[in-house]
């Protein structure tokens, strides 16, 4: 017979590749609190279940889970990880070589959730997913207070997160392993005047802010275009994100674009050198391709970001670097192909523009 496989691994696997697939929460729930209660039992124990016949009669384990367990532990890949695996290995690869270019050039990812906010993972398994994709750093953007319906966070809370972060990052450069940072940020709503949804001496405390519409989406265009200029003059903004707003697939149906002048949002970008955002979540696929080229045409940076909620979906930033191929986004204007301290040198020279 040969050597048991680790179920608590498999598991979490099967799970990743649910987020990364845009399967329904409940099920990446199932095989997540599988895995924990699996972990919780001890090998084991799980063996001894596994040998009973009794493994799926715990609490938190169903039949498919306890499928998956019983084949790991005889020391088989799971029938359903292997069909995860084989139904997504030809989607993972680079469209072309361009594509991979510019994904072998990234370093980091500038626009990610936890569940300090609305996503649903902890902070530690975020970077963990980071890393083994091979990052050398995230920036942690979870929500402001305003947006209350994703938990932001008040000034209180992302005080204490700031300190969990440290301390994470201490923890990192004492590892052994490859050099890994959490940056600081937060995704801050624009309000309809504006300003940003945070204190603006915190936000200057962050490593990089991501500015975001989110609400009065449908606003006139001459309502708008001044809204998003204000907010990409502020000197605490570096990345505008997924500008249009618009919604073209997934759970929350569709939704058009907002409406601005595009050339004025794009000017405004170049000229206090904030990055446009490429939203690489399927359901935004934010800017649309026509206005893409029109900010790289306008000289803008760009930032590819996933958008990320779920560890699973840190590898949707294929996407995004698929559309900066097609629209010849030129690799050193990507910011997160940037080091960390390149990209905290211009975040931080960004700091000082004239408002």
């Amino acid at each position: 017979m040969p050597d048991a496989r680790d179920p608590v691994a498999d598991l979490k696997q099967i799970a990743y590749l649910l987020e990364r697939a845009r399967e329904p929460s409940f099920r990446v729930k199932a095989f997540r609190n599988a895995a924990d209660v699996v972990e919780d039992l001890g090998p084991d124990e799980v063996a001894a279940r596994v040998e009973a016949g009794t493994i799926g009669k715990v609490k938190g384990i169903g039949k498919t889970t306890a499928l998956c367990v019983t084949e790991s532990v005889r020391g088989e890949e799971p029938e359903y990880l292997r069909r995860l695996e084989a139904a997504q290995a030809s989607e993972n690869d680079p469209a072309d070589d361009a594509t991979a270019a510019i994904r072998q050039a990234l370093r980091g990812d500038c626009h990610l959730h936890s569940d300090w906010s609305d996503g649903g993972s902890p902070i530690p398994e975020m970077a963990a997913a980071a890393r083994r994709l091979g990052h050398e750093y995230m920036v942690l953007t979870d929500h402001s207070p305003s947006l209350t319906v994703a938990n932001g966070l008040s000034a209180e809370r992302l005080e204490k997160q700031l300190d969990v972060i440290a301390g994470l990052n201490e923890g990192y450069a004492n590892d052994g392993e490859t050099p890994f940072r959490i940056l600081t940020g937060i995704e801050v709503n624009i309000n309809d005047d504006g300003t940003l949804d945070q204190k603006p001496a915190l936000l200057a405390r962050l490593d990089l802010v991501v500015a975001s519409v989110h609400g009065k989406l449908r606003m006139p265009s001459d309502e708008m275009t001044p809204r998003m200029v204000a907010a990409i003059a502020n000197p605490n903004t570096d990345v505008l994100g997924h500008c249009t707003g618009r919604l073209v697939t997934g759970e929350r149906g569709t939704r058009p674009e907002s409406e601005f002048d595009a050339d004025i949002v794009f000017a405004a970008c170049e000229a206090f050198g904030v990055a446009v955002e490429i939203n690489s979540r399927p359901e935004r696929l934010d800017p649309p391709t026509r206005l893409l080229r029109q900010a790289v045409e306008a000289g803008c940076l760009v930032s590819i970001d996933t958008d990320a909620h779920a560890p699973g979906q840190l590898e949707w930033q294929g996407n995004g670097c698929e559309r900066a191929a097609r629209c010849e986004v030129p690799v050193g204007s990507i910011v997160d192909t940037w080091t960390a301290d390149d990209l905290l040198a211009w975040t931080a020279d960004h700091d000082h523009r004239p408002a």
